[in-house]
């Protein structure tokens, strides 16, 4: 058994065995500023539809469930504490300030409609709800426009992962490619957080100096 498929039947039994609540705990995650992919989570939902073990709208109503209340989380983070709250626990709760300020300033130059818009765009939709509570968006309006986005988007994925699962056995003859892809995407991962963690110590060790 190659890792490929060893990875993705660990997922895959992890989240069958877990059930539809795994689903919403993951996707809550994802769409706070936890490191928590959609991308590895809603295909292998599509993987469990294919086998009968799960049914397509209830993926779709308990993943928008959990993206709709991780973005809650985020929002009211933004609207209670604000710019000060972000800038002195944001390295406690993994924010990058930087990927934050970014994001910040898309949202006040596009307006309310980037909360839809960004549910499509990595790195972005993990980070968006907090400018939208900063900024004070209509509640009723941000809850819209998320379930909209996180509805489209977690059913592209799930269906992407329905469509894999069928062909699986013909995706499995090219595993040795798939596997050389994960190793170098798990590479890549540990290179950016050692980094990230190398940058903060040494931003950190400059500002006991000065």
């Amino acid at each position: 058994m190659g890792l490929t498929e060893a990875l993705v039947g660990f997922i895959v039994n992890f989240i069958g065995s877990t059930g539809y609540a795994s689903i919403v705990i993951l996707m809550m995650l994802e769409s706070t500023f936890m490191p928590v992919p959609s991308e590895a989570v809603m295909p292998f939902a599509g993987f469990l539809i294919e086998e009968g073990k799960f049914n397509f709208p209830a993926v779709i109503f308990f993943s928008t469930l959990g993206s709709i209340t991780g973005s809650l989380i985020s929002y009211y983070i933004g609207d209670w504490g604000g710019r000060p709250f972000i800038d002195k626990f944001g390295r406690y709760l993994l924010l990058d300030r930087h990927h934050l300020t970014l994001t910040e300033n898309f949202f006040n130059k596009r307006g309310d409609i980037t909360i839809l818009i960004c549910r499509f765009i990595p790195v972005v939709r993990h980070l968006i709800s907090i400018p939208a509570g900063i900024g004070k968006m209509n509640l009723f309006k941000f809850i819209l426009y998320t379930v909209i986005g996180a509805g489209l988007w977690n059913s592209f994925l799930a269906y992407a992962g329905y469509i894999l699962k069928s062909n699986w056995t013909e995706i499995m003859k090219y595993s040795h490619i798939v596997d050389m892809i994960i190793l170098a995407g798990i590479a890549g991962v540990i290179l950016y957080y050692g980094y990230r963690i190398y940058k903060h110590s040494r931003n950190k060790d400059t500002g006991d100096m000065l």
